[in-house]
């Protein structure tokens, strides 16, 4: 009997510095990651990239570094050739912070995005305005890619967790950004459009969490928030085989998640 087709994976993961993730083993971990994987929180233009991961063998690479040096940014590392890729909403306030690589492979699309945190430069909300600004305009960029008929994929650092459970301590965060309620909003606006958060599909029980905080032991406590996500289109959720956070992979104060999807997703 032949073998059954390997699932695509996809995955998803801020690297808070892809530099300082390299010298962290990145690369060997890229080569057993998947098929298409995205990555948020660059900081670093491409040429200041090491050269092994400007130009992998056996990858397409593509980024779109933020103007600001050593902020924001998104990379995407394909085995397959994307027939198109995007970088820009086309509103400047946003594009130039390189928050968005859009891909399309075949009826896929994979939207890479890095969404703002609302914290501003002094710990304050000031930033909530712009970040919802960007959620708002992120997902009408996508609606209209499913208008079309496409299977999409929205995957990265949402900076938000959702509901209660996606954070260890929701009643110490009520009045912090990434668990406002004006924030958690835009996500319930996302999933009442019918957009399917593939983790919790799969996957209800507490305790699943994709970031922790740096000081002190939280990650070895547990003590953490889930704020990245891979959303879809209803029409991918025939395809979904496996959602799931790599939560022992080191490298970053993230975890990479992703999911896996029957190939047929892509014709």
């Amino acid at each position: 009997m032949a073998r059954a087709t390997a699932p695509l994976k996809v995955l998803s993961w801020n690297v808070n510095g892809l530099r300082a993730a390299a010298n962290k083993g990145f690369g060997d971990w890229l080569e057993g990651a998947g098929d298409i994987v995205g990555v948020q929180e660059v900081r670093a233009f491409p040429d200041q990239l090491p050269e092994d991961l400007r130009t992998r063998a056996g990858w397409r690479t593509d980024f779109a570094p933020a103007q600001r040096p050593g902020y924001s940014g998104v990379g995407m590392f394909a085995r397959l050739e994307p027939d198109k890729v995007e970088r820009a909403l086309g509103v400047e306030r946003f594009d130039v912070e390189g928050r968005l690589q859009l891909a399309r492979f075949g009826r896929l699309f994979i939207a890479n995005v890095y969404f703002p945190n609302g914290s501003g430069p002094n710990r304050d909300h000031s930033r909530v305005p712009y970040k919802l600004d960007f959620y708002r305009a992120v997902f009408e960029l996508v609606e209209r890619k499913r208008r079309g008929g496409y299977r999409v994929l929205v995957m990265g650092d949402f900076n938000t967790a959702h509901r209660e459970i996606d954070l260890a301590r929701p009643r110490q965060n009520q009045k912090t950004s990434g668990f406002l309620p004006e924030e958690r909003e835009e996500l319930d606006r996302w999933l009442a459009a019918g957009w399917v958060d593939t983790f919790r599909h799969l996957e209800p029980g507490p305790g699943h969490y994709s970031w922790w905080s740096q000081r002190g032991t939280a990650r070895e406590r547990n003590v953490g928030w889930r704020i990245d996500y891979v959303l879809a289109t209803p029409n991918v959720r025939p395809f979904l085989r496996d959602a799931f956070i790599q939560r022992d992979v080191s490298g970053s104060d993230h975890a990479p998640v992703g999911v896996e999807l029957d190939r047929g997703v892509l014709g």
